[in-house]
């Protein structure tokens, strides 16, 4: 059973930056998909930014590209979102999430961005002001 655990959220002032942190462990698969998703008050969740862990490879939302960075640490089982040049509209709960994949099939960035992901971590609020 995977278990993710976010941290980092804040209030910023717009143009302002934050590093979410998403600490997983219970890793029993030898690859994974990993993704940030957000979910604004009143407005449906959405993908931000996904990689696939094995190959690195990253995908993310044109809302987000240029701004924000995944990035992972295997050593420390942790999943990181790098965000800069927030916007207001940036604001909503950020959930990580983890998707074990079989061995089989070539898997990319853009393929877990569109993946269903299995577990998901409790979320991390943050705000951005103007």
């Amino acid at each position: 059973q995977v278990q993710l655990v976010e941290s980092g959220g804040g209030s910023v002032q717009a143009g302002g930056s934050l590093r979410l942190s998403c600490a997983a462990s219970g890793y029993t698969y030898s690859r994974y998909c990993m993704g940030w998703f957000r979910q604004a008050p009143g407005k449906e969740r959405e993908g931000v930014a996904a990689i696939y862990t094995n190959g690195g490879t990253t995908y993310y939302a044109d809302s987000v590209k240029g701004r924000f960075t995944i990035s992972q640490d295997n050593a420390k089982n942790t999943l990181y979102l790098q965000m800069n040049s927030l916007k207001p509209e940036d604001t909503a709960m950020y959930y990580c999430a983890a998707d074990p994949l079989p061995n089989w099939g070539i898997y990319s960035g853009f393929k877990c961005y569109a993946r269903v992901y299995d577990y998901w971590g409790q979320g991390t609020q943050v705000t951005v002001s103007s």
